[in-house]
């Protein structure tokens, strides 16, 4: 059953690589299409509303490299960032009313102190595990004497 274990474990981090190399193509392609039409940012001198088409690009590339980080490094800041991404994309690109733009502001407030709790907390944790390491260190040493 351990074997069986391993091996699932070992297929699941095998898709999950063979994702983020598909997303790390997408993102290279993407790029390539923004630089590709660099051009017409000639034309924002003209039109304005274009513009609003390069920053969905942008942010659709920035949340792009957001998640390929979370999935080589899943941890909660990067889960947290790729959400606040997110949030502030639907909200800075979206037509939307006030109303979401308050619910959007509050939800990456939000975030912004979970992932702070979050650090602190494993800061916590840190601290402690380094306290426990030197009081086991202190009694081997009084052990020895």
């Amino acid at each position: 059953m351990e074997t069986f274990k391993k091996g699932m474990h070992m297929a699941c981090v095998v898709l999950e690589m063979m994702a983020a190399i598909l997303v790390l193509i997408g993102i290279i392609l993407s790029a390539f299409s923004i630089i590709r039409d660099i051009p017409l940012f000639y034309g924002l001198t003209e039109d304005v509303s274009t513009f609003k088409f390069y920053l969905e690009e942008i942010f659709t590339i920035v949340i792009g490299i957001e998640f390929l980080a979370m999935l080589c490094r899943p941890n909660s800041d990067n889960v947290m960032e790729v959400l606040i991404f997110l949030v502030a994309r639907h909200m800075i690109v979206g037509d939307t009313t006030v109303y979401e733009d308050f619910v959007s502001v509050i939800s990456v407030a939000l975030l912004c102190v979970l992932r702070r709790y979050l650090k602190n907390t494993r800061k916590k944790d840190k601290d402690k595990e380094t306290i426990d390491a030197e009081n086991k260190e202190d009694a081997v040493g009084r052990q020895t004497e």
